[in-house]
């Protein structure tokens, strides 16, 4: 493709970039991407999937619910049975949420007989005794009763489905929602885990976590036996450069004009999967590679982030700039980036002989920053708290003048008081130095090497901050 009907075909199809699922839709088939690092996970015999917030683990636990998206993963998933055990929202009829388990709890319901209860649940027929229990207390005194009862269940069932050459499932993800306070969430989740560890013992029947990595630390999981089958198998769901750009050419190669855009990254290689009413078409893995995804990515940005040569080139200027402490990048906040970037353009450099104008991609980057902070506050709803009063403040700073303000606004009587009714910061009770950790684990601040706190551009245009220059960070 080339010229100035190429270059608005490029354009449009950029501007057209999906906005991303909410927790409550099933991805359509031809959103789903699978980037080579996430094909493990999404495999049956994986218990235990971690990422950072917005990494993908709710819109797998999503996507892997749909029939049509399964197919075009592929491999045992393909033909797995699917049931889900928790996740976003309530379902008082397929799971308990949080205020059931809470009460489950407080009757003196193990949390062990609770998630064995619930995988139960999923595999019992119509005509299974279990089934005649009304309600999730009933449920749970009948499985922790007749425990003979419901191992001949999960034998029976996992018989039959060896008979079929097939998987169950049973998925759990938003376990930050299964309780009020870290130490019932994690002693929740440390309980799910071992029951997922127990059903590794059928050939069938499998339990598929989606943990954040403060969850897994915080359960303490390593703890307790045979825990390193678990660890040692976990796969975290990460987002390298290459794979966002995989992400970016799966998008426009299945949308608006998707036969041009395929020709134009890739050309022949492409080949259609089934995935129901459409054809799906995933990205030919020798085109995801970093050195042909930067000439491509020319062709659509241009050399450089302005008139000269010395500001950076597009392909690696977008995802430095939206990379939190730890260099990761979400997915949502780099296609947004994009999608900004090409409406910017139409409207206001509508004859640039590329299709992405600088501007537009600044532009882009800098409103995509409100959407990296809205997928941590969705996880740590307490980050509006502690980010909020530091607005106007120029960093690189001393750690005091961060505390200064935290005081000024009471941040941590706020946190404390909050903390009856949602999960507080891990290590609120440290005091500063406690949400200050917490802060760095989630990529938010960053230590420099002379101890002063330093924020990412992602997060310091997201809620404000001023910056003063360079600086180098610890390691």
């Amino acid at each position: 493709m080339a010229g100035g009907d190429a270059t608005k075909q490029i354009r449009a199809a950029l501007a057209g970039l999906p906005k991303g699922t909410g927790h409550a839709a099933s991805p359509a088939p031809l959103q789903v991407h699978l980037p080579r690092s996430h094909l493990k996970a999404m495999q049956p015999s994986i218990m235990l999937v971690t990422g950072m917030p917005g990494s993908g683990k709710t819109f797998w636990w999503s996507a892997l619910q749909d029939e049509a998206a399964r197919r075009s993963v592929g491999g045992h998933t393909a033909a797995a049975e699917v049931r889900v055990g928790f996740g976003v929202r309530p379902v008082p009829d397929e799971y308990p949420g949080k205020d059931l388990l809470t009460d489950l709890i407080a009757h003196g319901i193990e949390p062990g007989i609770v998630w064995r209860t619930v995988c139960a649940w999923q595999l019992a027929q119509d005509t299974h005794p279990l089934r005649n229990r009304c309600t999730w207390l009933q449920r749970t005194i009948f499985v922790r009763d007749h425990p003979e009862t419901i191992e001949r269940l999960f034998r029976e069932r996992d018989s039959q489905l060896d008979r079929n050459g097939a998987h169950l499932m049973i998925l759990f993800d938003a376990l930050d929602r299964c309780a009020d306070d870290w130490q019932q969430m994690c002693r929740m989740i440390r309980a799910l885990v071992q029951v997922a560890l127990e059903l590794r013992a059928y050939r069938r029947l499998r339990v598929k976590v989606f943990l954040r990595a403060d969850q897994v630390a915080g359960s303490k999981l390593e703890d307790f036996p045979d825990a390193s089958r678990v660890l040692s198998s976990a796969v975290q769901l990460n987002w390298p450069r290459r794979e966002l750009y995989g992400l970016l050419w799966h998008c426009l190669g299945n949308g608006r004009n998707g036969a041009r855009m395929r020709t134009f990254l890739g050309g022949d290689r492409w080949s259609a999967v089934d995935v129901g009413e459409h054809s799906l078409f995933p990205v030919p893995r020798e085109i995801v590679d970093e050195e042909r995804q930067r000439r491509t990515f020319r062709t659509i940005a241009g050399p450089a982030m302005g008139p000269g040569p010395k500001r950076g080139e597009p392909y690696t200027w977008i995802t430095s700039h939206l990379q939190d402490a730890e260099r990761r990048v979400s997915p949502r906040s780099f296609l947004s980036a994009l999608r900004r970037a090409a409406e910017y353009t139409v409207h206001e450099h509508p004859t640039h002989p590329y299709a992405l104008h600088y501007d537009g991609i600044r532009r882009g980057v800098q409103e995509a920053a409100t959407i990296r902070v809205g997928e941590l506050r969705a996880d740590y709803p307490w980050l509006d708290q502690v980010m909020r009063p530091l607005a106007g403040l120029m960093v690189p700073c001393a750690f005091d003048e961060v505390t200064e303000r935290w005081r000024a606004e009471n941040v941590l009587d706020r946190l404390q008081r909050d903390a009856e009714q949602r999960l507080p910061p891990r290590h609120v009770d440290q005091g500063f130095d406690g949400v200050r950790l917490d802060l760095e684990s989630l990529g938010v601040f960053q230590r420099l090497l002379d101890r002063r706190v330093n924020v990412p551009e992602v997060f310091r245009v997201g809620y404000g901050l001023g910056r003063k220059g360079g600086a180098s960070p610890i390691g």
